[in-house]
């Protein structure tokens, strides 16, 4: 090996050694998370170059679904996005990335806030670079503000709000964090919130982030506010009832190059997204509304035994497990194994047996709306 390729190699490993830390803190070594972590700039370093990508693919998920409102929530000429917490723009940078794959898009007018000035550098650096590249009317304003702070944030309203990756890291040491959430969700909803707007939570698929991420939707579905997605059914989450259940994304994803070589070197797999996912909205909309009320998501892998085939679904009357036997397997049913978790699925003729339900021989599966990504994480289908 050359000098060059020599030096090259010492420095990817470096940075490999950066993003296990990194992600050790992200996920078992929580409790050890720094605030403000990313003004450490080895962290900041491994995050730039291995979790903005899919953290970034992220935001097009709730975006594609929120694309589907019956007001056309998304197709205005103007659309102002607050990103809060807003790192170094990774979700703006998606919001860009989605509107300029579309034929028509608004004028995007972006605020992005966090507490930590090297992120926003990043995030105005960031922007402008994929702003020229793609061409697209877009401006961002940034200021400096931790989220907890925003009662003195006055301007607004906004068509989008965005917290990603940040609910879960608000008061994480203190007493109370459940409560504190809540009443900082609530600011953001009366105050920042338009009311034909959107407020998107993203959050990580780990069990305890995700079940106090559903703990804050059914505290704000109390005092009155509307979950528009992903949920089907109205009611308080029925994944809490389980202390073992919780509810996210998991869609394959072909990472970079770059990305698969840090994969190699830590051990680590990014070959998928994960995540859990809550959009907000003032005016009653649901997903049910526009896949229709006799729809399911699917919240779960496929579940494979001797002779069956079952999922957990979650529908207008709650989560319930679905089977079908290897023996009834039809031309009618067989979209059944292509059902993937975060699909939308309907059935003709589904039978009821109480605790699950139970597709037939004569029983109709369709995929209403499925999560497929393509190569570098473009995504097809809704």
């Amino acid at each position: 090996m050359d000098t060059q390729a020599q030096q090259q190699n010492d420095k990817l490993k470096a940075l490999a050694e950066k993003v296990s830390r990194l992600s050790l803190l992200l996920t078992r070594e929580r409790e050890d998370l720094p605030a403000a972590y990313l003004k450490d700039a080895g962290l900041r370093e491994a995050y730039l170059a291995y979790f903005l990508l899919p953290n970034l693919e992220k935001i097009k998920v709730p975006l594609g679904e929120l694309s589907l409102h019956p007001g056309k929530a998304l197709e205005k000429e103007r659309l102002r996005v607050l990103d809060l917490g807003c790192g170094p723009g990774t979700a703006s940078l998606g919001v860009l990335d989605f509107f300029g794959a579309r034929e028509h898009y608004p004028r995007l007018e972006f605020t992005a806030v966090d507490q930590v000035a090297e992120n926003l550098k990043a995030a105005e650096e960031l922007f402008s670079s994929m702003r020229a590249s793609r061409g697209l009317k877009a401006a961002m304003t940034t200021v400096r503000s931790g989220v907890a702070d925003l009662s003195r944030f006055e301007t607004g309203p906004f068509d989008l709000v965005i917290l990603s990756n940040v609910l879960n890291e608000l008061f994480s040491r203190e007493g109370r964090k459940i409560e504190k959430r809540l009443a900082v969700m609530e600011d953001i909803m009366t105050r920042l919130v338009a009311d034909d707007g959107s407020l998107i939570v993203i959050e990580p698929a780990l069990r305890e982030t995700s079940r106090e991420m559903l703990e804050v939707r059914d505290r704000l579905l109390d005092e009155g506010f509307h979950v528009y997605a992903p949920c089907i059914f109205a009611g308080k989450c029925p994944a809490l009832t389980n202390p073992r259940d919780w509810c996210h994304e998991d869609i394959p994803w072909e990472a970079p190059a770059v990305i698969r070589e840090l994969d190699r070197l830590t051990g680590l797999r990014k070959d998928s997204l994960k995540f859990s996912w809550l959009v907000f909205r003032k005016d009653g909309q649901s997903a049910a509304d526009f896949y229709g009320d006799d729809s399911f998501r699917v919240v779960s892998e496929p579940l494979v035994s001797k002779g069956k085939v079952e999922f957990y679904l979650c529908g207008a009357n709650g989560r319930r497990l679905v089977m079908r036997l290897d023996k009834d397997k039809s031309a009618g049913n067989e979209a059944m194994g292509a059902m993937r978790r975060g699909d939308v699925v309907g059935f003709a003729g589904l039978l009821d047996e109480g605790k699950r339900y139970k597709v037939g021989k004569d029983t109709g599966v369709s995929i209403r709306s499925t999560r497929r990504m393509t190569h570098e994480g473009k995504k097809v289908g809704t």
